[in-house]
């Protein structure tokens, strides 16, 4: 028998994708033989089997109707021959959707996302373009006042970030500062006009020991270092007339064990659940038993005890009425940004939502999540964050990784296709449209080290320190980082980078790729292909709304085609605009070698 079904196919299944909850589907499969018999498996936390019936031809059909509750809905065939011999048909072997494969037994299965007919995520975020700043090296409206004695405060803002690691974990203490200020990114609102960004995403900006600040010290204080409450009303509404909304980091998982809430150090005028049980904070957090010293942290690092968020007291103090997450929302934010996100309980995240929309219904909701976000598995468990009612997006490191792999010459042009494709089938139109599509981040060392094959991960850190790339690297990575960029901006979703990135930055990995952004000496090339690009997806509504398709000639080449059909757009929009086609070729792969 020559088994076939293709969930890309709509011969096969339709509607094509994620549905709206309640719709009715049309199923095929294709045995090219009458005399066999074929069943179709769904499950969803419940089982349920359809008989197909036969269309002739070796053609059988059926037709669901997907639940009224958003969730995501499995599905599967049971083949049985003329002599009653069982076939398992199921998803490919990748796990990637479209034609699927045979298997002896128990086969991955379709999925159909199902999703709330209601979810549709803030337009500015599918028209968007996304800038990310690290707060304390972006710019600095004049030299702060350093007031901690364990703290260093560089003189020179073109100085090297100090690598000082903590005994304890391992984990950069990151305790040294420049002293860039929300008041200085202000001043650079201009400059950010200028390059086309609609949507700025501040890494922590709130009181803590460390200089990224995801060791939070007090959720209702901004860093003293980087100035008040009122600088950041300032900048929220200086930001908005100019055009552009500003998410903040959400790190609603740990806080530092220097807090308010923890108080390891007493530094803070609070009775911390480090210092005693009666703390009204010591439910927030798990100890052993046997010793305060032995608490649940992040990740193991004994900087970031993990909080209990299912504790009522600290779901009131982020998701209250006058709770963290709709606080700085009414002061100005646009939404949040959650790291982590999938560390956090879908029921916080549920919540969060419906808090912050309360407080300005375009609210945002982006999520850290590094897979395919319709089917994270976390914790030993499944969970699904475009349904609707948790996250409006998420950082779309899927595509970021590649896309990398093949301008690197790891996977082919097929990969890439089969990659965007699995998205664009599982996740909610309206979602796949507002992803945050990141070229880089301060998680990862600077785009231009990881495009250029330069090998700096065997290096000690302390070689890293002020590395500069040869320049023939530096030529191939800027190449690719062209291809790269044009790839996204040709791509549905928000483009994103990182600052200093459009300025030509290098640096390996934490703490290198947080280094300071290098006025004065921007790279103009760099700039004025990014501007250009920025440019080109705003001029062209088709980029931002337009149908999508992407094929693949043979291994090298991408072929991007964004299209109206009727003179609309994917929402059903009327546009005016004509196709958009990207043909981009990799460049030739080739190893450097460490100079």
């Amino acid at each position: 028998m020559e088994l076939y079904h293709n969930s890309r196919d709509p011969e096969c299944r339709f509607p094509l994708g994620a549905v709206p909850a309640g719709t009715r589907l049309r199923l095929r499969f294709y045995t090219g033989d009458n005399s066999s018999r074929v069943q179709m498996r769904t499950w969803n936390g419940k089982t349920n089997f359809y008989s197909m019936t036969s269309l002739g031809m070796g053609a059988f059909e059926t037709f669901i109707t997907v639940p009224d509750e958003p969730v995501i809905l499995w599905y599967d065939f049971e083949i049985a021959d003329a002599d009653k011999n069982i076939t398992r048909y199921g998803n490919a072997h990748d796990h990637l959707g479209g034609e699927g494969a045979a298997y002896p037994a128990h086969p991955p299965s379709f999925q159909i996302t199902v999703y709330d007919p209601a979810f549709m995520p803030p337009e500015y975020l599918r028209k968007g373009i996304m800038y990310q700043i690290f707060p304390d090296r972006f710019h600095r409206h004049k030299p702060p006042e350093m007031k901690r004695p364990d703290s260093h405060l560089h003189e020179d803002w073109n100085a090297q970030p100090l690598v000082d690691p903590d005994p304890r974990s391992g984990d950069n203490r990151a305790l040294d500062f420049f002293g860039g200020t929300l008041n200085g990114i202000r001043e650079k609102i201009p400059y950010l006009v200028d390059l086309g960004v609609t949507v700025l995403y501040l890494n922590p900006i709130f009181k803590a020991r460390s200089n990224h600040r995801y060791d939070t010290g007090d959720y209702r204080a901004i860093d003293p270092l980087l100035g008040t409450e009122d600088d950041f009303v300032a900048l929220c509404r200086a930001a908005q007339e100019s055009g552009i909304r500003i998410l903040l980091d959400g790190v609603f998982s740990h806080t530092g064990e220097d807090s308010v809430y923890f108080n390891r150090y007493g530094h803070y005028d609070s009775l911390g659940a480090y210092q005693s049980p009666d703390s009204p904070y010591h439910h927030w957090y798990r100890f052993s038993e046997n010793s305060k010293d032995q608490y649940a942290c992040w990740w193991n690092i004994p900087t970031l005890p993990e909080l209990n968020k299912d504790d009522p007291s600290y779901r009131a103090f982020i998701l209250g009425e006058n709770g963290v997450g709709r606080h700085w929302v009414k002061k100005g934010a646009a939404g949040w940004r959650l790291d982590v996100a999938d560390e956090l309980p879908i029921k916080f995240i549920r919540d969060l939502r419906t808090a912050v929309k309360k407080e300005k219904s375009d609210a945002v909701l982006l999520g850290e999540v590094w897979e395919d976000a319709s089917h994270k598995v976390s914790y030993g468990k499944m969970r699904s964050y475009c349904l609707g009612d948790t996250l409006d997006s998420v950082m779309n490191y899927p595509l970021r990784d590649i896309v990398l792999r093949f301008l690197l010459g790891t996977v082919t042009a097929e990969h890439v296709v089969r990659q965007v494709r699995s998205l664009q089938e599982n996740y909610p139109v309206p979602f796949f449209y507002s992803l945050m599509n990141l070229l880089g981040s301060h998680d990862r060392a600077r785009i231009l080290n990881v495009l250029c094959d330069h090998e700096y991960t065997s290096m000690a850190m302390k070689d890293r320190c002020g590395m500069k790339l040869p320049e023939d690297a530096r030529q191939l990575a800027i190449s690719r980082l062209k291809k790269m960029l044009s790839i996204f901006v040709a791509l549905p979703g928000m483009p994103a980078i990182y600052y200093g990135d459009e300025a030509g930055m290098e640096g390996a990995a934490d703490p290198f790729c947080r280094s300071p952004f290098p006025w004065g000496n921007i790279d103009p090339g760099i700039y004025d292909a990014i501007k250009t690009a920025f440019a080109l997806r705003k001029e062209r509504p088709v980029l931002q709304t337009g149908y999508l398709d992407i094929a693949h000639e043979g291994t090298e080449t991408l072929v991007i085609t964004r299209y109206l059909t009727d003179g609309r757009d994917v929402f059903g929009s009327k546009l005016s605009d004509s196709p958009y086609v990207l043909r981009v070729s990799r460049d030739r792969f080739r190893k450097q070698s460490n100079r």
